[in-house]
């Protein structure tokens, strides 16, 4: 493989987790290929991907494409999900979520070479059952976005990025945060593995990072792979507009992340830090699809932040097949968060039954402590409150390499005293195309 071609490969991956929070973190493009156990947002540099029987005229369109530059990445999820008892309501619901992705190389196209650009397109359709168990990190976060109240497309991320050096970037747009705090065995933006919010990424950060908004920033890669990002973002939501006539009307969010790759006992891993900081000034508990609380006044303050840590390490195998633990942890500002710090650990990996190689599997548990300045005021609203926690396990099972089935099983603990534990059981069902 050639340098240019290197930088290409990284720089496809990279898209996949180009922003905000958390910022670019990816793993090289070619470990990725097999879009059965992992969605990938840009797998058309490997030949391998497009290799498809069932529908060679597709195939070879789409290859003749990413030739030219340009590749797409479609990703239909429905869920069937229901609260078996507790919670505050005990029924099924069905709901789901259209992902559409397009990446153009314009160095490929003619145009500038080492330019990208990078297109999301996102709608909901149906319910979540995050309002029927009482908890405040919904157990199928991917049905709440890209907006809580409307079945509207809406583009959550248009991003140019300028490759200066085989490891130096610069890049800018409106970009989306679902992708940021990576981990090898708890991401997957709630289609691949784990469908609950607490293990898409940590919800400390979501203070402070908008879901979709408009910055810009930098990073630094090394072998293909980003290890040091830096984020400059509009510190209030713009899904439902270009975001523009509202570009740092309120202060700004500054977040900056570390991921370094580890060979612990020969085996693969990583340990990320990162951190976030706005100084919008805020006066209320607003609503956000990825952690669910009223909209409560609190004392004006100006400004918040939050720290955290993530690591992944491979126990059998290796990045493109084996199993490992996980781990993430952060704290935030007690003042204007209302989550005080949260804890989570894990396992997941490749499944290790004979003939289902393809399959994934995860189990995790987390702990969301409530901030001792906000509590109180929710309390208001709520009732007694103290913490939550919960578990959830799931098998990602591969129907063929464009379709997977996935078991979902959650007990969770809510916050809310008054509220008894609820069990969760359903399905998640992904279409690639």
């Amino acid at each position: 493989m050639d340098s240019l071609h290197q930088l290409r490969c990284g720089l496809a991956a990279l898209f996949i987790c180009l922003t905000a929070s958390t910022t670019v973190v990816a793993q090289v493009a070619h470990s990725h290929c097999d879009t059965a156990a992992i969605g990938c947002d840009a797998y058309a540099e490997c030949a391998a991907c497009d290799d498809d029987s069932l529908f060679p005229r597709a195939s070879a369109l789409r290859a003749g494409l990413a030739e030219k530059g340009i590749t797409y990445q479609g990703n239909f999820t429905q869920f069937y999900f229901g609260n078996n008892s507790g919670g505050i309501e005990r029924e099924y619901r069905y709901g789901g979520h259209s992902d559409n992705v397009f990446n153009f190389d314009f160095g490929k196209l003619g145009v500038q070479e080492g330019l990208f650009l990078k297109i999301r397109a996102e709608r909901r359709i149906g319910e979540s059952l995050a309002g029927a168990t009482g908890v405040f990190l919904p157990p199928n976060m991917l049905a709440d976005l890209p907006v809580l109240d409307s079945r509207d497309l809406y583009l959550t991320n248009v991003t140019f990025t300028q490759a200066l050096s085989e490891n130096f970037i610069l890049f800018a747009g409106k970009v989306d945060s679902l992708d940021g705090d990576k981990n090898a065995y708890a991401h997957g933006r709630g289609i691949t593995q784990f469908s609950n919010s607490a293990f898409i990424a940590n919800p400390i950060a979501l203070r402070t990072v908008p879901y979709s908004t408009l910055g810009a920033g930098m990073a630094f890669l090394y072998e293909g792979e980003p290890i040091l990002s830096f984020l400059a973002l509009n510190p209030t939501d713009t899904t439902r507009t270009s975001g523009f006539d509202e570009l740092f009307a309120e202060g700004v969010t500054l977040t900056s992340e570390l991921r370094l790759p580890t060979n612990f006992v020969g085996l693969p891993g990583h340990q990320l830090v990162g951190g976030t900081w706005s100084s919008r000034e805020i006066v209320a508990i607003g609503q956000d699809p990825r952690i669910l609380l009223p909209n409560v006044p609190i004392a004006t303050q100006s400004g918040s932040w939050s720290l955290y840590w993530n690591c992944d390490q491979t126990l059998v195998g290796d990045s493109a097949r084996g199993w490992g633990v996980f781990g993430r942890a952060g704290i935030g500002d007690e003042s204007t968060n209302p989550l005080a710090y949260f804890l989570s650990a894990g396992l997941g990996g490749s499944s290790m039954l004979n003939g289902r190689e393809k399959d994934t599997f995860g189990a995790g548990y987390y702990y969301s402590a409530t901030s001792n300045e906000i509590g109180p005021l929710l309390t208001a609203a709520l009732g007694a409150l103290g913490d939550g926690q919960g578990v959830e396990m799931f098998y990602n099972a591969a129907v063929n390499r464009h379709f997977t089935i996935t078991p979902d099983f959650q007990v969770l603990v809510p916050a809310r005293e008054s509220i008894d534990t609820a069990l969760v059981t359903g399905v998640r069902a992904n279409l690639i195309f």
